[in-house]
């Protein structure tokens, strides 16, 4: 079938930031392929949520980002079924410590898949069914890209090359598709917890002292798709004012 709205693939939808972004796309008209790869019960939940405020309005995909056939095959299923690809935000990620001189080569592969090639062979995939429709890619950085994060290196090193990317694509891809980037600072506390000293020490670091919502990272996502029509290649910090920090 053809959709007439405009249709968002977003990967690692199932909840926290990813859910946040399907729902608020959703609100604003989009048609949605939802990814997910082991919130099965979560992605049930949100998926029977949407198509019961606009029957057929979302699917869900099951995918391993890591498994590099998975990766066409969530773009042609996307437009199979709606017929046409207006927005890629690549939202899914791996976030876990790899302390120096404990660090593997497996813990590099893992969070690159994931963090950075997941993202461009994506992009590369969606890029004709996007110049088609004038669309947009959005991908979610993180602060910790640009500065160091105590045993995350390999983390902030995938994620600092996704930033690279966005910068590269953008110029890529212009004029037909605009690609940015979300960097968020504290928005949701690690899912295995964080002692409540090192919140506090965080949010005392952050000029707007407190955590932002997943709902102020979906409406930057928004603004960026739909509203942000002059501007390419660009960070943008949610952050509280992190990056301030001296």
């Amino acid at each position: 079938m053809s959709s007439s709205r405009p249709v968002a693939l977003i990967t690692g939808a199932a909840k926290r930031i990813g859910a946040a972004i399907a729902r608020r796309l959703h609100a604003e008209g989009h048609d949605l392929a939802l990814h997910y790869r082991d919130s099965a019960a979560e992605m049930d939940a949100l998926l029977a949520e949407l198509n019961a405020n606009r029957a057929d309005s979302a699917i869900a995909l099951r995918a391993d980002l890591a498994e590099f056939d998975r990766l066409p095959e969530l773009i042609a299923n996307t437009v199979g079924r709606f017929g046409r690809l207006d927005a890629l935000v690549n939202n899914a990620s791996a976030f876990f410590p790899t302390p120096f001189g404990k660090a593997t080569p497996q813990h590099w592969d893992d969070l690159f898949a994931t963090n950075t090639r997941a993202p461009f062979f994506l992009s590369q995939a969606a890029a004709l069914h996007l110049k088609a429709t004038q669309g947009a890619i959005v991908n979610i950085a993180d602060i910790y890209a640009e500065r160091p994060l105590h045993d995350h290196a390999i983390y902030g090193m995938s994620k600092a090359a996704l930033v690279h990317m966005t910068r590269a694509l953008a110029a890529e891809l212009a004029p037909e598709v605009r690609v940015n980037a979300v960097s968020p600072g504290a928005i949701l506390w690690p899912e295995d917890g964080k002692n409540e000293s090192a919140k506090d020490a965080m949010l005392a670091r952050t000029p707007l002292k407190r955590i932002g919502s997943v709902e102020e990272i979906a409406e930057a996502v928004r603004w960026l798709l739909r509203d942000a029509t002059y501007t390419t290649g660009q960070i943008i910090r949610v952050d509280g004012g992190r990056m301030l920090e001296t």
